[in-house]
């Protein structure tokens, strides 16, 4: 995918060159195509087997009404034919599988013995479920303690992971929670049997893109076309820049500071694991960032004043009265930086501003928790607008040219006004999971669309600027 970039940007460009010539209404059919390098920290326990370097690479399809899905690996290994067993991962980390949406992200890479591997074996220790409980009154957040009906999970890989000392290899890993979580009578119980979809990926392959990494920068000068990064379990990364590489908000390698947070999409580096960006965003240059979906704007019209952010990540891990699964308030002075990650032109200004905001919008915000006058608040210098997995079903009949319509539905559906939404889709939007094209949608029910959400600024219709669209069905 990242050997197509500097094509896909210049697409871009040229989409944007031609709608700043067009007539307002054309202003909707702007979309966005929407992440490092690691030393050994799996070593053999022969130390002078060759050795290789296996990432992981992870994604999610979540049940529509379930928010987060917090689960600690145990183990996560992979299997030889022999029976021979090695770890990809270091520790027992604790990921939300529901966080990242049809967006994938490197969840961990280690030097391995180089063999061929046949089988992945992912064990679980424990999870709880995040979910949105609707009824009397306004629909509030609970959680509750998942059971395993299996902690482990075996899949017989369809291509061997054949790890070299030459060039990084991985796994794909999808945790299909649509599956995986009962529901009974439309209520979940807590029961999860582990339904993942497995795959030995290269670092070219589709399945190996980092669509965002998030991390906060150690070395801001590494080399001359390179920074360092902190990852996780406190490890370090260099990512490396060309000049190919796409910068948000106008900020080079020089606006690197030891308290940047950025955000990377990118490859592994066939040579040396090391990450190729294709686009850096400094999410904040003062040590603290949050993301998650709007859930309220207020006023509802006119620039806005502040709202309210579902927090599903933050770094570093928590703040006073910023915590994850929680509601915080964002206050807005009119001062911060907006901006939509990938998209690098002064039109992203009139259609993601205070003016522009929209419950369900997914977010960042970049700022300092510490003088903020309300201390449940966060003040804040930048704001994000970033790609999000909405899932929904297909409004028939609705493809007209490159749009089509859909309802959202779960925690998103009730918060994104003006259902159904206008998908918007464009030459750069992928279609996976069984689509091959926008005509295919119309043989499926369930899908999930991951894209902008934004407001029209003509009509103010909330509408989605597709980067994916998967067959959820």
């Amino acid at each position: 995918m990242s050997t197509n970039a500097p094509l896909r940007h210049a697409r871009i460009r040229t989409i944007i060159s031609a709608l700043c010539m067009s007539a307002g209404p054309l202003l909707i059919a702007l979309f966005l195509l929407v992440g490092c390098g690691m030393t050994s920290g799996n070593p053999s326990s022969d130390s002078t087997a060759p050795t290789g370097s296996a990432f992981v690479i992870g994604t999610d399809a979540p049940v529509a009404s379930v928010v987060s899905f917090n689960a600690t690996i145990q183990s996560l290994d992979a299997i030889d034919a022999s029976g021979k067993s090695v770890s990809l991962v270091s520790g027992n980390p604790t990921v939300d599988f529901a966080r990242y949406n049809g967006l994938q992200t490197l969840l961990d890479m280690n030097d391995v013995p180089a063999d061929t591997y046949t089988q992945i074996a992912v064990t679980f220790s424990s999870a709880t479920i995040g979910y949105l409980q609707t009824g009397s009154g306004a629909p509030t957040i609970a959680t509750m303690p998942a059971t395993f009906t299996t902690p482990t999970y075996t899949q017989t890989l369809t291509n061997p992971l054949v790890v070299t000392t030459t060039s990084p290899v991985g796994i794909h890993m999808d945790f299909r929670l649509d599956k995986s979580i009962q529901v009974s009578s439309g209520q979940i119980t807590g029961s999860v049997t582990p339904t993942l979809e497995i795959n030995a990926v290269g670092t070219t392959d589709p399945g190996a893109y980092i669509d965002e990494f998030i991390a906060g920068v150690v070395n801001p000068t590494a080399s001359a076309q390179s920074f360092t990064i902190q990852g996780p379990h406190g490890r370090i990364f260099t990512v490396n820049v060309t000049g190919q590489t796409e910068w948000d908000n106008g900020d080079t390698l020089a606006s690197l500071t030891s308290t940047s947070i950025v955000q990377i999409s990118g490859v592994l580096d066939r040579a040396d694991s090391t990450i190729d960006a294709d686009e850096v965003a400094i999410l904040t240059q003062d040590g603290f960032y949050a993301a998650g979906q709007i859930t309220y704007v207020q006023p509802s019209s006119g620039p806005a004043t502040d709202f309210q952010l579902y927090v599903r990540g933050t770094l570093p891990a928590s703040g006073d009265g910023v915590s994850l699964g929680q509601i915080a308030q964002v206050n807005l002075t009119g001062s911060e930086k907006f901006f939509i990650y990938w998209m690098h032109n002064p039109l992203t200004q009139f259609l993601f501003n205070p003016s522009t905001l929209l419950p369900g919008q997914h977010v960042s915000v970049g700022g300092t928790l510490a003088g903020a006058a309300n201390a449940d608040a966060l003040s804040v210098k930048r704001v994000v607008l970033r790609n999000w997995g909405f899932n929904g079903t297909f409004v028939p009949n609705s493809v007209s040219n490159d749009t089509f319509q859909m309802n959202i539905n779960g925690f998103a559906g009730l918060l994104v006004p003006g259902q159904p939404v206008t998908v918007y889709v464009g030459a750069g939007t992928k279609f996976r999971s069984g689509f091959s094209a926008i005509g295919d949608l119309s043989t499926s029910t369930n899908i999930r669309v991951v894209g902008l959400l934004i407001k029209d600024p003509t009509s103010g219709d909330s509408v989605i600027l597709a980067r994916y669209i998967d067959d959820m069905d």
